[in-house]
């Protein structure tokens, strides 16, 4: 089930390095994701980089091509969405990794429907939200226009975050206790990906 996440705990949702998937759309005051899904101004990308950089308010930190339609989107909209994809994403994440959002709408498409992929609204943003992952962070972009004409990195605020109790609960990851199927992905290359291992505790050995 999908539990709300307290923004003071949003970083360590990010915090062991998964590979993400963006969502973003070009919406309307008062539209709604599946207003922007119809009228086919959403996208969807896989990104590797991502990770958080505040606690208080949360902000993270994720590289996204400039020439990529959902770089398009975000700096259309100010918005975007952060997805965790599990195991049972894999083929996903990489689909989405490596197709065009833009072709899509400029035949009219778009991954989401092409691919009949199941969505949730968000609470803070006008970007879909994808079904079957087990975390999202709602974000808006941090104005920062040398950032953002020199570099691929993108600085967000997170406005609202979420997770699946069954593998994130308590403001901890519970990998150890849950399905296989809900551990998160590790991008290596070419589509090949690493999936969390054994957690262990580490302890302060300081001399005194």
């Amino acid at each position: 089930m999908r539990q709300p996440v307290a923004l003071a705990h949003a970083y360590r949702l990010l915090n062991h390095g998964p590979t993400v998937i963006v969502s973003a759309a070009r919406h309307r005051a008062g539209q709604s994701p599946s207003d922007a899904i119809a009228a086919g101004q959403v996208n969807l990308m896989a990104a590797a980089w991502a990770m958080p950089l505040d606690f208080d308010p949360p902000k993270v930190a994720v590289v996204i091509d400039k020439a990529t339609y959902t770089r398009e989107l975000i700096e259309a909209s100010g918005e975007f969405a952060l997805q965790l994809p599990c195991r049972e994403q894999a083929d996903l994440t990489t689909t989405v990794g490596n197709t065009s959002g833009r072709e899509l709408a400029q035949a009219g498409g778009d991954k989401f429907t092409a691919l009949g992929l199941s969505t949730f609204e968000a609470e803070c943003i006008g970007a879909p939200l994808l079904e079957g992952c087990v975390a999202w962070l709602e974000c808006r972009v941090i104005p920062w226009p040398d950032l953002l004409r020199a570099h691929d990195l993108l600085l967000g605020e997170v406005l609202a975050a979420k997770a699946d109790d069954r593998v994130f609960a308590h403001g901890r990851w519970h990998f150890d206790q849950a399905d296989p199927g809900l551990r998160t992905l590790h991008h290596l290359s070419g589509g090949a990906y690493l999936l969390p291992g054994d957690q262990i505790a580490g302890r302060v050995t300081w001399p005194g």
